[in-house]
């Protein structure tokens, strides 16, 4: 009897060994490459795992948004990304005209707002997840130290009394950079926007390769103004940073985190599951947690440190333009301003 026993459950323990090694196998591995911020990745992985165990997602390149568009077209022959996810609805559109995205409608992309879904194709080439938005990050300690008013406008920070006090992202780099850059061209138009930033690159005492990293910046002390995004300035400033977040009289840029499949991606069944998952309510509501304009009408609840009014003061952004004289912007800028670009690390 003891004999059977024993024999049973060793099969027993083989069958188990079986069912784990073919569920390991059955795993598909799905390479993601991303602009989304560090600090988030972690999180997104384990609830989109949660969902979808038979996927391993694997960050292949998380990088500011103008190195992840660098690194993609650099490797348009030799596609290693399934999907593209989290990156600016600006660079997506720029790869789209490049013929790098499969088309697909992920189930149930009819339930998010139609602005925030490729209006020029059907199947679409990019799905809008949800909106960054340009603030000022403005240190109040560092600011009475230093004699820097609290900015209320763009204008402002042209002024005399902000020399070598502020601190922005080099488009070239920074999806964060380029929004700016391109919402000050649609705001004041060509001649008066570069303008505008000739007088701004006077004050400037450095320009960054993050679109956080000024605000990270000025919630450290190591700068009185950083040009940055409110979802970075608010989760600074509840964590006990002296710090105020400012959304300019002008008016705002803005962008959109979005994705993209990637045409003949390795692992396309997989990537379509992110795209499905991405669109659903709980990933909305999981993209409202920090920030406060998500794809999903209906979701999105009041994120705590937004400046008051911000949602007003975004602008009709016009991303087929931005995505149309991105490489023409960028080239400018770099001549003008770049000298004063930190190292890239």
């Amino acid at each position: 009897m003891n004999y059977y026993l024993r024999l049973r459950t060793i099969i027993t323990s083989l069958v188990a060994m079986v069912a784990l090694i073919g569920t390991a196998v059955a795993q598909d591995e799905l390479i993601v490459y991303t602009a989304i911020e560090a600090d988030e990745l972690a999180m997104f992985e384990q609830e989109f795992e949660a969902d979808n165990p038979n996927i391993d997602l694997k960050w292949g390149a998380r990088d500011s948004t103008g190195i992840i568009t660098a690194k993609l077209l650099a490797e348009k022959d030799n596609p290693q990304a399934d999907i593209v996810w989290g990156l600016a609805a600006t660079s997506l559109v720029f790869l789209a005209n490049e013929d790098y995205f499969e088309g697909y409608s992920p189930k149930g992309v009819e339930m998010l707002d139609p602005k925030y879904v490729d209006p020029t194709m059907d199947p679409p080439l990019w799905v809008g997840q949800r909106a960054w938005i340009a603030s000022i990050c403005y240190n109040t300690v560092e600011g009475e130290k230093n004699g820097v008013p609290q900015p209320s406008s763009w204008q402002d920070l042209t002024k005399p009394e902000y020399q070598g006090h502020v601190v922005m992202p080099n488009p070239n780099s920074s999806g964060t950079g380029f929004l700016d850059v391109s919402s000050w061209l649609q705001i004041w138009g060509e001649e008066d926007g570069w303008a505008f930033m000739d007088s701004l690159h006077e004050n400037i005492a450095w320009y960054t390769h993050s679109g956080s990293k000024p605000c990270k910046q000025a919630a450290a002390g190591e700068i009185t103004v950083g040009v940055s995004f409110a979802y970075r300035g608010a989760k600074l400033k509840n964590q006990g940073a002296p710090v105020e977040v400012i959304a300019p009289a002008e008016g705002v840029g803005w962008d959109l985190e979005a994705f993209g499949i990637v045409k003949g991606a390795k692992n396309m069944a997989a990537a379509q599951a992110l795209a499905d998952w991405s669109v659903t309510k709980k990933a909305n509501e999981i993209y409202n947690r920090e920030y406060a304009v998500v794809a999903m009408p209906g979701v999105a609840q009041e994120v705590e440190n937004f400046p008051p009014m911000i949602l007003e003061k975004m602008i009709n952004n016009d991303f087929a333009w931005a995505a149309g004289n991105r490489q023409r912007i960028l080239s400018e800028w770099q001549n003008r301003y770049g000298a004063k670009s930190e190292p890239k690390s």
